[in-house]
C-alpha cells in the first residue's frame, strides 16, 4: 500500500487521503487479523482476560504568554517545562509510560511468552509527541504496531482524534475525529496497520443515549469500517426488558434506533464497573477470569472474557506497581487455560467456532427502553422530543445527556460556558468550510480542522472552570478566526 505523510504544511495528516483510507480499510476487512497467528487453543480455554490502556495529553495554547497568540503545544510538554507546580513532576514518567509497552512486549515473546494488550492514543496525543520530538516515543510504538515477531500480541483501538465525548460533540464533527485518528494513525504506522484496527474505544466511555444521536455514532463506527465497541457496563442496558446486563463477560449486540425507525448496530465487549486504574494496574481482571469456566451463549458452550480499559500513564499504581504485575501475569496466563486475548482476537476465535453476530444478545443505550414504551419508532424527531420531556417530567432521574465511566459527571450540564463556543466554532466551520465543498485535502480547511478537533477535548469540560475552560474558548476562538478570514 502506498503510504500517506505525516504531516501536510506542518499540520498533522487528519483529512484528505479519505479514499485511500477507505480503500485499506475495506482491503484488511476481507481477512482476520489474529487468527492465524493467535496460538491460543479456543476450544480448549476456560476463560480470557482483556486489558486495554488509554492514553491522552490535550493540545493547549500555553507556548507563550499571550493566550490569543500562544503556540499550541502538548499538555506533556508544558508539564515538562514546568514540573515544579503541582503533580508535573510525573511528566518524565508520563513520557515513559507512553513508550514501555514497545520494550515490555518484544521482551515477553522473546521469552516464548505470549502477552497481549489493547492500545488507544488520542490524536492529540501522537502530535505532542511528535512535537516534542520524542520519535523513540513513536518508534517503540512502530515495533509493536509492524514488526511481524510482535503485533499478533498488540491491538490497536480507534478513537476520536481529540478525545471528544460523543454525546455532546456536534454528529457530524465526532465523523471527523473518527476520520482524523485513522488519518492520522495510518500516516504514523501504515495503512496496512490500519487495515487491522477494527475495534473502537470512546473517550471517557462515553455513549449516547438519545436515541437520534446514539444511531449516528453506531452509524459513524460502522461506516468507517470498526467492527466492535467498547462499552461501559452501566451505560446499556438489555434491550427485550431494561434490565442490567446478566452476562457482562460476554460480547453483546448494540443496537441503536433513530426517531425516522432507521436502525444501526455493532458488536460491544463490556467493560466492567470498578476503579479503573487500580484494577487494570494490578491486573485484577486476570485473577477475576481464573475464577470463570465456560458459559452458554445460543447453545454452546463458550469462555467468557474480562474486560478493562484504563489511563495508561495516570496514577501511582499505574506508573509504578503494573510493569511487574504485567509482566508476572502475561509469564502465568501463557499456555494456561486463562489466556490473556485481545479484543479482536477472542472475537476471531469466537465466530470461527460456529458463532454469529445474530447470536449475541441485544443491548441498547440506558432508558430506551423507556423510550420505546411510549414512543413508536418512525414517529419523527418532534414526537420523540416531545416524549422525552414527559419521561424529564415523570422522574428526574430520567436524562438524555448519555453515559460514560463515571455517573457523577454528564458532560453536558453545567458546561455552558465552554460547550457555547465550541458550538459556536463547529456552526462557523460548517457553514463556511462544509457547506461551500471545500476539499478535505485544502491546507485551510486541515489548518481550520486541526483547531476544531484540538477544542472539542474532554478536558475542557473535565475541570468546568478557571484556565482549561480558558483554552477551550480560546481554541474555539481560533477556528472561528481561521474560517471567517482566512477562507
Amino acid at each position: 500500500m502506498q503510504d500517506i505523510p505525516e504531516y501536510v504544511d506542518g499540520v498533522p495528516n487528519i483529512s484528505g487521503s479519505e479514499a485511500v483510507i477507505e480503500q485499506a480499510i475495506r482491503d484488511g476487512q476481507q481477512k482476520p487479523v489474529f487468527l492465524p497467528e493467535s496460538g491460543i487453543d479456543f476450544g480448549s480455554i476456560r476463560s480470557a482476560c482483556a486489558i486495554a490502556l488509554h492514553m491522552h495529553q490535550p493540545l493547549i495554547p500555553a507556548g507563550g504568554g499571550d493566550l490569543h497568540s500562544a503556540e499550541v503545544i502538548s499538555n506533556l510538554k508544558h508539564m515538562m517545562d514546568n514540573q515544579h507546580i503541582g503533580d508535573n513532576h510525573n511528566a518524565p514518567v508520563f513520557q515513559w509510560c507512553y513508550k514501555r509497552m514497545g520494550e515490555f512486549v518484544p521482551q515477553l515473546m522473546e521469552e516464548g511468552k505470549q502477552p497481549r494488550v489493547m492500545l488507544e492514543y488520542s490524536g492529540t496525543l501522537f502530535h505532542g509527541l511528535r512535537h516534542m520530538g520524542l520519535h523513540d516515543v513513536i518508534d517503540n510504538l512502530k515495533t509493536i504496531t509492524v514488526d511481524h515477531r510482535y503485533r499478533r500480541a498488540v491491538e490497536w483501538l480507534g478513537a476520536p482524534w481529540g478525545h471528544a465525548v460523543a454525546p455532546s460533540t456536534p454528529i457530524q464533527d465526532y465523523r471527523l475525529h473518527v476520520k482524523a485518528w485513522q488519518h492520522h494513525f495510518a500516516a504514523i504506522f501504515g495503512l496496512e496497520a490500519l487495515s487491522r484496527v477494527r475495534g473502537f474505544s470512546p473517550s471517557e466511555m462515553a455513549l449516547p443515549n438519545h436515541p437520534d444521536v446514539a444511531y449516528e455514532f453506531v452509524k459513524t463506527l460502522r461506516d468507517c469500517g470498526f467492527q466492535w465497541v467498547l462499552v461501559q457496563e452501566h451505560t446499556v442496558e438489555l434491550a427485550e426488558n431494561g434490565w442490567g446486563i446478566q452476562m457482562k463477560h460476554l460480547p453483546h449486540r448494540l443496537v441503536c434506533t433513530n426517531s425516522k425507525g432507521e436502525t444501526a448496530s455493532i458488536i460491544a465487549l463490556i467493560k466492567t464497573q470498578g476503579s479503573d486504574t487500580k484494577l487494570v494496574a494490578q491486573m485484577q481482571p486476570l485473577y477475576e477470569a481464573r475464577g470463570l469456566s465456560r458459559w452458554e451463549l445460543a447453545g454452546r458452550q463458550v469462555p467468557p472474557i474480562v474486560t478493562q480499559i484504563a489511563d495508561g500513564e495516570n496514577g501511582g499504581v499505574m506508573m509504578n506497581e503494573f510493569p511487574a504485575k504485567f509482566f508476572e501475569a502475561a509469564r502465568d496466563a501463557s499456555g494456561s487455560d486463562v489466556p490473556l486475548m485481545n479484543g479482536t482476537e477472542y472475537l476471531e476465535h469466537l465466530f470461527a467456532s460456529g458463532m454469529t453476530e445474530e447470536d449475541l444478545p441485544v443491548i441498547q443505550p440506558i432508558f430506551q427502553k423507556r423510550i420505546w414504551d411510549t414512543f413508536k419508532p418512525g414517529d419523527g424527531e418532534e414526537r420523540l422530543k416531545q416524549v422525552i420531556e414527559e419521561l424529564k417530567q415523570s422522574d428526574h432521574r430520567f436524562h438524555m445527556d448519555g453515559g460514560s465511566w463515571t455517573n457523577s459527571i454528564s458532560w453536558v450540564q453545567g458546561y455552558e460556558n465552554v460547550l457555547a463556543p465550541m458550538e459556536q466554532a463547529s456552526s462557523s466551520f460548517y457553514e463556511k468550510v462544509i457547506k461551500p465543498g471545500l476539499a478535505p485535502s485544502d491546507p485551510r480547511y486541515r489548518n481550520a480542522l486541526f483547531y476544531l478537533l484540538s477544542s472539542e477535548t474532554s478536558c475542557y469540560r473535565y475541570w468546568g472552570q478557571g484556565v482549561w475552560t480558558d483554552y477551550g474558548i480560546e481554541l474555539s476562538r481560533r477556528v472561528k478566526a481561521i474560517v471567517e478570514h482566512d477562507l
